[in-house]
C-alpha cells in the first residue's frame, strides 16, 4: 500500500492533494491513503475560528470548509489527528473519532483503526504536565485557559493506547521525548539550532509518547509539530543504542517558523536546572538562560515520572521514526512510503478495477474503549485507574463482548460488520461560512454529533461527549 504522510497541515488541503497528484503523475503510481499528523485545522466557518488557540492574524478559514460543505472532495482516504492549533470544538464533537468531511476521518483524541488490515493508531494534541493527570473538564464557550488545555493530552488516553498490541503505524503531533538521540542530532541542530537548550535538558518532546513508543513498538511512527524533517531508528530488544559524542553548535534566539502562543508555552515559573545525567552525546549547557524554543512545551521534573507501563518480552524489532515539516513551498512536508499488507486484507476491486481502501474499526481498540469508559472524567478530577493486570483482564473480557456483539454480526449487504462507513455517516452539524451574520466573531454553540451518538450506541456506552438535550447532562 502506498501511504502518503504529511506533517502540519495548517488548513492547506488543496496544496497537499495537489502535491500528491503531482507525485502520482511523475512516478506513475496511485496513493492509497493519506495520513496527516496534526494542526489540521478543521474549520467549518468563521465561528469555529474563535475556538482556535492562535493569534488573531493566523485565524484564517483555510481550505477545509470546502471539503466540509461538498464544494471539494478529498481524492484519497485521509486520516488525521489533532495538534495544538485546531478548532478544538469540532474535534471534541468527534472525541471517539469520526468523519470530519466525506473521505476525511479524524482518529479521535486517541484511537486505532484499520485500513485494509493495516493498523493505524494515534494520539492528538501535545503534552503539558499541568493538565496531563486531569479529566476532560473543558466546556464551551472556552476561555483562554480551556481553549488551550483542551488539546493537552491526558493520561486517560495514554493509558488506553498502552493497552494496544503492536500497531503498524503510530501518529502523533508531538515528538517522543529524546527521539533525536536515535538520529542525526548534529544535522538537526544545523537546521534548527534553537533546539539546543531543549536537547541539552532532555526536554525535546513528550515523555508519555516515548513510553508508548517503547511499549507498542510500532513499525512506523510519524510526527510533526517542530516544522522540520527528521528521521530516526529505534532498535528494540537490545541494549540502548550507543551514540557517538557530538559537538553541539551554538543556539540562536528564536524559531522563525512557529506560531508563538506565550501562555501555552510557559506558566511563568523559572525552569530548574536539570538533575542527573544528560542524554548521551549532548554536552552540558553552558548558558541555562537560553531562550526557549516557542515551538515546544516546557517540561518540569515531575514529567520524568511518566514511566512506560510494563510489557511482555518480545523479539527484537525496530521503529522507524519520521517527522515532517509544515505544508509550504520547498519544505519536506510530504513523504510517500510503501507498506506491505496481507493479501487477505485487500478490498474487492471497484467496477473500474481500482481497489478502494476500506476503513474498519479495530476490535481491540473497541474493547479498550469499553473497558476504560468507566474511568472517563468530564471534570477536573480524574478517578484512580486500575493496575496494569486488572486493566488487561477487563480488556480481555470486553474483547469477548465485541466479538459476540459486533464482529459476529452479518450485514445484509455483505460488508464488514466493522466497516466505519456502515456505523458512522458524515453529517454536517454546523453551517458553512457565510451564514454567521453578526455572530461571526463569537464562539459557536456546541452540537450533538450523530456520529458520536452512533459510536456510543454501537459499544453500549454513555455518550459523555455531547449528549442530546435532555439526555441526562
Amino acid at each position: 500500500m502506498k501511504v502518503a504522510v504529511e506533517g502540519c497541515c495548517h488548513g492547506a488541503l488543496d496544496a497537499i492533494y495537489k502535491q500528491i497528484r503531482t507525485l502520482e503523475n511523475k512516478n506513475n503510481y496511485k496513493v492509497d491513503l493519506l495520513l496527516i499528523c496534526g494542526d489540521f485545522q478543521a474549520i467549518r466557518n468563521h465561528r469555529d475560528l474563535q475556538c482556535m488557540a492562535v493569534p488573531q492574524k493566523y485565524r484564517q478559514l483555510g481550505d477545509f470548509h470546502k471539503y466540509y460543505t461538498g464544494e471539494s472532495t478529498a481524492p484519497v482516504l485521509t486520516i488525521v489527528i489533532g495538534g495544538n492549533h485546531e478548532a478544538s470544538n469540532y474535534f471534541w464533537e468527534l472525541y471517539h473519532g469520526g468523519w470530519l468531511a466525506p473521505n476525511i476521518y479524524f482518529l479521535g483524541h486517541a484511537g486505532c483503526v484499520q485500513v485494509n488490515g493495516l493498523r493505524i493508531a494515534g494520539a492528538s494534541g501535545i503534552f503539558k504536565d499541568n493538565h496531563f493527570h486531569l479529566g476532560h473538564h473543558e466546556r464551551m464557550p472556552y476561555d483562554n485557559g480551556s481553549m488551550r488545555s483542551i488539546y493537552h493530552i491526558r493520561e486517560y488516553n495514554i493509558r488506553r493506547l498502552s493497552l494496544l498490541s503492536q500497531p503498524d503505524i503510530f501518529l502523533s503531533h508531538d515528538w517522543p521525548q529524546s527521539i533525536e538521540r536515535y538520529g542525526d542530532v548534529q544535522g538537526l541542530l544545523r537546521r534548527k539550532p534553537f533546539f539546543r537548550h531543549d536537547i541539552n535538558t532532555g526536554n525535546l518532546g513528550s515523555p508519555p509518547l516515548m513510553g508508548l513508543l517503547q511499549t507498542l513498538r510500532p513499525n512506523w511512527w510519524f510526527s510533526a509539530h517542530l516544522h522540520v524533517r527528521f528521521e530516526a531508528t529505534v532498535q528494540h530488544g537490545r541494549a540502548d543504542q550507543v551514540l557517538e559524542e557530538q559537538s553541539i553548535p551554538p543556539a540562536v534566539p528564536t524559531n522563525p517558523d512557529e506560531i508563538a502562543i506565550l501562555d501555552d508555552e510557559s506558566d511563568g515559573t523559572p525552569i530548574p536546572p536539570p538533575e542527573g545525567p544528560l542524554p548521551h552525546g549532548v554536552p552540558p549547557e553552558q548558558t541555562p538562560d537560553v531562550p526557549q524554543n516557542p515551538d515546544e512545551i516546557i517540561l518540569d521534573d515531575e514529567e520524568q515520572n511518566v514511566a512506560p507501563p510494563p510489557r511482555p518480552e518480545t523479539p527484537p524489532s525496530k521503529t522507524t521514526f519520521v517527522a515532517l515539516d509544515k505544508c509550504l513551498p520547498r519544505r519536506d512536508f510530504l513523504e510517500i512510503v510503501d507498506i506491505p499488507i496481507s493479501s487477505d486484507a485487500s478490498p474487492p476491486a471497484t467496477p473500474k478495477g481500482n481497489a478502494r481502501p476500506i476503513l474498519t474499526y479495530d476490535p481491540e481498540w473497541l474493547a479498550i474503549t469499553r473497558a476504560f469508559h468507566p474511568y472517563f472524567s468530564d471534570t477536573r478530577h480524574q478517578a484512580t485507574y486500575p493496575d496494569e493486570a486488572t486493566a488487561r483482564a477487563r480488556v480481555s473480557e470486553e474483547i469477548t463482548w465485541v466479538e459476540e456483539n459486533i464482529v459476529s454480526q452479518v450485514p445484509e449487504d455483505n460488508k464488514s460488520p466493522l466497516s466505519v462507513e456502515e456505523r458512522q455517516t458524515f453529517v454536517r452539524t454546523a453551517p458553512g461560512p457565510g451564514s454567521e451574520g453578526s455572530a461571526k466573531f463569537h464562539q459557536p454553540p456546541w452540537y450533538t454529533n450523530p456520529q458520536t451518538v452512533a459510536f456510543c450506541d454501537m459499544l453500549g456506552i454513555e455518550n459523555k461527549i455531547n449528549p442530546p438535550p435532555g439526555a441526562g447532562n
